[in-house]
């Protein structure tokens, strides 16, 4: 590749990146990960892309677990591993185990964290890493008739104690075990932990780690995207989903509900998952929301400059006639808008020439985004419009996608079948073609 080549690509992906860089300024994620991440080939740079979202303002809260790493404890110790409804029967010989094996692995992610050296990506700087006891857990009791011992669950989050401990600039590190107010110490789970604190601290996003590269359907394709709603229904018979997703998913559905702004679910065996999911437009695991991600609304003066660069690169190709700053001002209440994670990625207009006849204008989506319907989206959300307005017979110039029209109902007409005021204005140097449909 050319240094022009490079140079090109470098800035257009710097400004591709810069919406989310200021939108997550300032905001909290929790991000979890059990004992298999941390010992996976990719926990190095992982420490090294925290690092840098702590750098980028982000509130950052990382729980741990270390799964793998008791087990082989008590593999060493000839200690039987058992589980019931999957949590750990700990007893007092598997809570020794527990406690050596979490200890270790905390020690090892705060040297990870801690890492200056002159040739790592975070050379030279100081980030805080900072532990405490920011939960408080409580025992499972007996369950089906089998003693749990110190198996537990969360109690409470010192959502107060974490938040003014984000305020100071400071990585949060919380591991998987809960002091009760006993004195006791309970093996807690580590996505239950997340889950509480996302839910404590109002998290805007929490991140889940897993073996899996995100929700999977039946035969293997990524869901990218899901509602809480779909998410639990998948859960009902998804035989297929791997073990981490089986206990994360219920999680993820959890805390959404509970107004986690975004749940993601990414695997740990891809090298900068974590960046490529928070900061590109398609991710490359699952979000988990409450409602859809995707949504139209009509525009506001707020959005005039998201909607001019989304449209100025087309106008600059000569796809869309070029509207003025001043002229989208005057008529911003005339588009409606389709967003994707809270960017607007598309666009549509109406303009009403007569009682019952309107124009669909500027219909544009994100060349990125273009094989997700969002067109079609927009389009029936101006004909909604239109019929709302009365109007009978909506028409649309373009020079470029005349079929897309045609397919979904448009038929083509002549200049001389515009409103009066159009026909006048119609320029015959882009030689558009006019369609009609009848409401």
């Amino acid at each position: 590749m050319s240094d022009t080549a490079y140079d090109e690509n470098f800035v257009s992906w710097f400004r591709a990146v810069t919406p989310y860089i200021n939108a997550f300024r300032g905001k909290t994620f929790v991000l979890a990960f059990g004992g298999k991440a941390i010992a996976s080939e990719f926990i190095r740079t992982l420490a090294y892309d925290v690092n840098l979202l702590a750098s980028l303002g982000i509130r950052l809260v990382l729980v741990h677990g270390a799964r793998p790493q008791i087990e082989e404890e008590l593999r060493e110790k000839n200690i039987e591993s058992k589980y019931h409804r999957g949590y750990r029967v700990t007893d007092a010989a598997a809570l020794d185990c527990v406690l050596d094996a979490v200890g270790s692995v905390y020690l090892e992610i705060e040297a990870l964290l801690s890492q200056g050296l002159p040739n790592t990506p975070m050379a030279n700087s100081r980030i805080r890493v900072i532990g405490g006891n920011f939960i408080t857990g409580q025992p499972i009791g007996v369950l089906d008739g089998i003693d749990m011992h110190y198996a537990g669950k969360v109690r409470k989050v010192d959502a107060e104690g974490i938040n003014a401990q984000l305020g100071l600039g400071n990585i949060l590190l919380l591991n998987c075990e809960g002091p009760s107010p006993t004195g006791e110490i309970f093996n807690l789970q580590m996505e239950e932990v997340a889950e509480a604190v996302a839910h404590a601290i109002k998290a805007d996003k929490l991140v889940y780690l897993t073996d899996s590269r995100g929700v999977t359907d039946q035969s293997g394709e990524l869901l990218d995207a899901m509602t809480a709603d779909e998410a639990s229904q998948l859960l009902r018979d998804a035989d297929w989903l791997t073990n981490d997703m089986v206990r994360y998913l219920p999680c993820a559905v959890r805390a959404s509900r509970a107004g986690v702004g975004r749940v993601h679910l990414i695997g740990y065996e891809q090298d900068g998952a974590l960046l490529r999911e928070l900061f590109t437009h398609d991710g490359v695991g699952t979000v988990v929301t409450r409602e859809s991600l995707e949504n139209i609304r009509e525009a506001k003066p707020d959005d005039i400059a998201a909607l001019i660069a989304l449209i100025e690169p087309m106008e600059q190709e000569g796809i869309l006639v070029h509207r003025p700053r001043e002229l989208l001002e005057r008529e911003i209440e005339r588009f409606s808008i389709m967003l994707h994670d809270g960017i607007i990625v598309g666009c549509a207009a109406l303009y009403p020439h007569s009682d019952d006849e309107a124009e669909l204008a500027c219909l544009a989506v994100n060349p990125d985004h273009r094989e997700w319907g969002y067109g079609e989206q927009l389009m029936e959300r101006i004909v909604r419009r239109a019929k709302k307005a009365g109007i009978k017979r909506l028409f649309v110039l373009t020079t470029r996608t005349e079929h897309w029209f045609v397919e979904r109902g448009f038929k083509l007409g002549t200049v001389d079948d515009l409103p009066a005021a159009k026909k006048e204005m119609y320029n015959y140097q882009r030689r558009s073609k006019v369609l009609f449909k009848t409401l």
